[in-house]
Formats: C-alpha cells, sequence, structure tokens
C-alpha cells in the first residue's frame, strides 16, 4: 500500500450515509474488508428512521410478483426501467427475511397462515406492506445499527458531513491518473477539520433532496448532498424533476414536518373539506387509494379553489381502538399537539416527501465513475419512474445495498491507495457574514415551492431558473472565499439540487406522473428519461 499523508484514513470501502440502504450495504462488505461509514448527524437522522408506513413485499399467497411490478409500472407513469422493477420486485421478500434475522419486530400476522400483519396502501392492488406498527423506518434503522456496531470491521463516524468525493484530480505524484473515485473530503463537523477518508470503494447512500422546498416531510439533512457531489465528479443524473409530494403532511404552526403514513388512507380514512364533505371521487375513481400525485393535485386543487390553508384527514370512524393499535406514533404524537385523531379530524396539506430522480446506475449499483457506487434515494436506478409507488423506498435500499455490496466483492483485489492531495484552506478566512447563509437558503426553498411546486408552467420554470442562477453564483462565491461549515455545505448541494431539478423540468415538454404542467396537460407517447450530463453541459 502506498504511504499515505499524515491524517488521511484508508478503509478497503466508505459508506456516505448510515440510513439503510449504507448500512445494509456496509455489513455486507464488512464480511470481506473494512468499511466506514460517514454519518453527517447522529446514525439514526437520516430519512429511513422517519419512514412510518412499511416495506412492499410479495409476502401473501393470493400475491404475485408480477403484481407488484405492474403496480409499480402503473405508478410510475411507464417510465420505469422493467429490468429494475422486476430484479427489485423478485428480491423483496428475501430482503425482508434478512431484516428480520437481525431482529426487526415487524407486526405477525392475525391468523395461523399469516407470518406478518400485511397493510395496504395507495396504488396496490395486494396488501403486502409488512410494517412495525407506524414506526418501520426507526425499528429497521435500530436494527441495522446495532448491527453494525457489533461489527469489528464496520467503523460508524458520526458528525462527519462529505464535501466533495476525491477523485483523479485529487491525486498526487501521478502525471496521467485513470478517471476514478478515491474516497471523500469530508468534514468533521465538531471540530471544523476536514479529512480524507481513502479507499477503492466509496458507495453514495446520502438519501434525496426534498428539503430544497419549503414544506418538507423529510429530516433536515435531507439535502441532496449524493447527488450534488457526484455531478461535481462528473456522473450523469437523470429524471430530477420528479419530486413526489406526500398528500398527508400535518398542518400545525409548531410542526411542520410530521408525516401522516399513506397506510392512514390505506386502512380506509377519509379525506375531507372543512364542511365534511368527500371529494376524491371528483379526481380518481380509486379515491383515497389513488396514487400519491394524483391525491397530492386533488388536494392542491381544492385549497386552490376554495382558497384553503388545508385540508382534513378523517379517521374517526375507524374507531379508537382500531387507531391506537394501528397508529400509535401518530395518534401520540398528535395528541402531544392537543389533536385527538379518534375525535377530530386532522388537518393535512401535501408536502415535498421523495426525490424519484437521481444519480444515474446500473443494476449493480454502478454510477458512471469507476470506484463510486450509489444506492436507495440518491440514484435514479429504474425502479420508481415518474411517480415512485408506495413503501417500494426502503425496498429500493435494502435490495441495490445488497447490490451494490455484491458487485464490490466480486470485483477483485483493489489497485493501491493513491496519495491524495490535503484539503487546502490557505486561500479562505472564517466568515463575518452567516446571515447570508440563512438568507439564500429561505429564497431558495421559497424559490423552488412558488414555482417548480405540485403544478408547474414554462414562465413559472422561467422565473425560478433566473432566480436560481443568481443564488448559484452568490453561494460559490461565497464558498470559495470562507471556509466550509455544516449549513454552507448543505447550501452548497442544495442550489445545486435545484438547478438540476429546473432544467430537468424545462425539458419535459408533457404531463407525467409527478410532473405536472398546466403548459403541456397531455402524456407523451413515448416516455423518455431525462438525462443531464455534466460534461456536455460545461462544453454547452
Amino acid at each position: 500500500m502506498a504511504r499515505l499523508p499524515p491524517e488521511a484514513r484508508h478503509f478497503d470501502a466508505i459508506v456516505v450515509g448510515s440510513g439503510a440502504a449504507g448500512l445494509t450495504a456496509a455489513l455486507h462488505l464488512a464480511e470481506k474488508g473494512t468499511v466506514a461509514v460517514l454519518a453527517k448527524g447522529d446514525l439514526a437522522d437520516g430519512s429511513t428512521a422517519w419512514a412510518q408506513g412499511g416495506i412492499a413485499a410479495v409476502l401473501d399467497a393470493g400475491d404475485t410478483v408480477a403484481a407488484h411490478v405492474d403496480d409499480t409500472m402503473v405508478a410510475g407513469a411507464g417510465l420505469n426501467h422493467p429490468a429494475t422493477v422486476e430484479y427489485v420486485a423478485g428480491n423483496a421478500s428475501a430482503a425482508i427475511d434478512r431484516l428480520a434475522a437481525l431482529g426487526v419486530p415487524f407486526n405477525p400476522g392475525e391468523t395461523v397462515s399469516e407470518r406478518w400483519h400485511l397493510t395496504r396502501e395507495g396504488g396496490h392492488s395486494h396488501r403486502r406492506i409488512v410494517h412495525v406498527d407506524d414506526a418501520t423506518g426507526w425499528a429497521v434503522s435500530q436494527a441495522l445499527i446495532k448491527a453494525a456496531q457489533a461489527h469489528p470491521n464496520i467503523t460508524l463516524v458520526p458528525h462527519m458531513a462529505a464535501v466533495d468525493l476525491i477523485t483523479h484530480r485529487h491525486v498526487l505524484h501521478e502525471r496521467f491518473p485513470q478517471r476514478r473515485c478515491h474516497g471523500v473530503y469530508a468534514l468533521d463537523v465538531k471540530k471544523r477539520h476536514v479529512a480524507r477518508f481513502v479507499a477503492p470503494a466509496t458507495v453514495l447512500a446520502t438519501g434525496g433532496a426534498s428539503r430544497v422546498y419549503l414544506y418538507s416531510t423529510n429530516p433536515d439533512g435531507a439535502t441532496g448532498d449524493g447527488i450534488a457531489m457526484a455531478w461535481r465528479a462528473g456522473c450523469r443524473v437523470s429524471n430530477m424533476e420528479f419530486n413526489q409530494f406526500h398528500p398527508t403532511c400535518l398542518y400545525h404552526p409548531k410542526v411542520r414536518n410530521f408525516l401522516i403514513t399513506e397506510a392512514a388512507r390505506g386502512e380506509g380514512g377519509h379525506l375531507k373539506l372543512p364542511d365534511g364533505s368527500r371529494f376524491m371521487a371528483r379526481y380518481d375513481d380509486r379515491l383515497e387509494l389513488a396514487p400519491r400525485d394524483v391525491v397530492a393535485r386533488a388536494i392542491d386543487a381544492e385549497m386552490k379553489r376554495l382558497g384553503l390553508e388545508h385540508v382534513l384527514l378523517d379517521l374517526t370512524h375507524l374507531g379508537a381502538d382500531f387507531i391506537k393499535a394501528h397508529f400509535p406514533t401518530i395518534h401520540a404524537r398528535l395528541l402531544e399537539l392537543d389533536i385527538d385523531c379518534t375525535l377530530q379530524a386532522i388537518p393535512v396539506v401535501p408536502a415535498a416527501h421523495y426525490s424519484c430522480g437521481g444519480v444515474m446506475v446500473t443494476l449493480d449499483g454502478r454510477t458512471d465513475l469507476a470506484g463510486l457506487w450509489a444506492a436507495g434515494e440518491v440514484t435514479q436506478s429504474g425502479l420508481h419512474g415518474a411517480n415512485r409507488l408506495a413503501s417500494n423506498s426502503l425496498l429500493e435500499c435494502l435490495v441495490f445495498g445488497q447490490a451494490v455490496a455484491d458487485d464490490i466483492s466480486a470485483s477483485g483485489s483493489p489497485a493501491p491507495a493513491p496519495e491524495v492531495k490535503p484539503w487546502d484552506e490557505s486561500r479562505v478566512t472564517d466568515s463575518d457574514e452567516e446571515v447570508v447563509i440563512a438568507h439564500n437558503w429561505d429564497e431558495l426553498r421559497r424559490t423552488m415551492w412558488d414555482y417548480v411546486g405540485i403544478v408547474r408552467t414554462d414562465k413559472r420554470l422561467e422565473r425560478a431558473a433566473h432566480r436560481v442562477k443568481n443564488l448559484r453564483k452568490e453561494v460559490q462565491d461565497y464558498y470559495g472565499n470562507f471556509r466550509i461549515t455544516a449549513d454552507l455545505i448543505e447550501l452548497r448541494n442544495l442550489v445545486t439540487v435545484a438547478d438540476l431539478i429546473v432544467r430537468s423540468a424545462r425539458r419535459r415538454r408533457e404531463s407525467r406522473g409527478l410532473h405536472y404542467s398546466t403548459d403541456y396537460p397531455a402524456m407523451a407517447a413515448e416516455a423518455v428519461d431525462t438525462i443531464l450530463d455534466p460534461v456536455m453541459t460545461r462544453e454547452a
């Protein structure tokens, strides 16, 4: 092994992100080598722990993988990649078995023939959602973290915010280095020092970018870090215009990101107007069980038609015992906010929830850059198409986390680690204008919410493009002159992702899935991915 510069840390693999995708990959990679898992905050701060609903898998005798595939393709408006959908659906039950073996306490079935209780969510033709009450993500996160903490080959590094990928451009003493990823530069948030993590294999499992919008169901860290880093390193991204807005986020002055799970409608919840009337029949024959994009647009339309701040999700007819048994987390949290969902309807609004686009990957999780793999919401794997089917997200993380690890393990002996350049802070100073970050952060999110939301127009997208361009310049100038902080890293990545979303949305001259334009209300005859290439962009 080549001698590494001081403070550079070498592993056989580096995983950026400690959610379901990252820890699944890490646990399997650790069977053959050393793995570092970097988390931007605490290990359980990512979106995995926030997932309420469950994981889709064919586990019932009356269900089939073909039906799961068909439901996924219908929700994705034909933009899904069939091979990917078949691969993920076909490997779903094995992924559930692995979690159960780690101790995830899935709700047991109600009859002798049912191993686990299965619920149904919007867009699914069968009950196929395995869950742990209404806090599945938390249970999965805790089981994976516990397993990773116990593994001698895994080093967990919380509070380490990835800044940029280490590529061939950062290699020392090589005149013609091969185009490749060699690890990641990361900011130790507490020590405010940038460290080098060097490895022949790097896995991006950083989640999505829904925090680019003003209102989101996601944790604060969902800032598109992996997408932006991969883009800067030369990887293509795809379908960034497809941002899923969850139909039912709690509307409350004190809480802006509490999700009311899809299962609440799957188990019979009704969407209502303030006068108590239901409205979904005007939009879709499937009523509350229509796919999320349909339900979100319906709510948005009713709010605009009547000038409402929210609509209502009514569970009261299900009975208090049923609600407390099936949705204990939601019931308890709402009680803290003086809302008793056994007696009153829940005020809800749509909010940015999931990024269906991302870094382009193969079925092995490979990106365009040698030495770099990606899994989970950071990617555009072809699974979701123009709209993610409910409870396919954790599933994608589990299946692709395994696929990535298998591919890396099969790649053979890695090349010797190169010497890489230390992080250069010689030409920057500490900022005395931190307010600039907060101001630009707020302006960016409001711009995206107002102009690139659930319903879009050419004029709105043009305005967004102009504002994002100006913000990008301001942020880049700031980044080039001052020492980085965690907030600046996130803002830099958010403005990059916002630009990619707007560019992609302006290219799609149709309405499909999550992208709805009043200027192009019809769906085109051919379903085509929107692909952005950083090389072509720079040349243009």
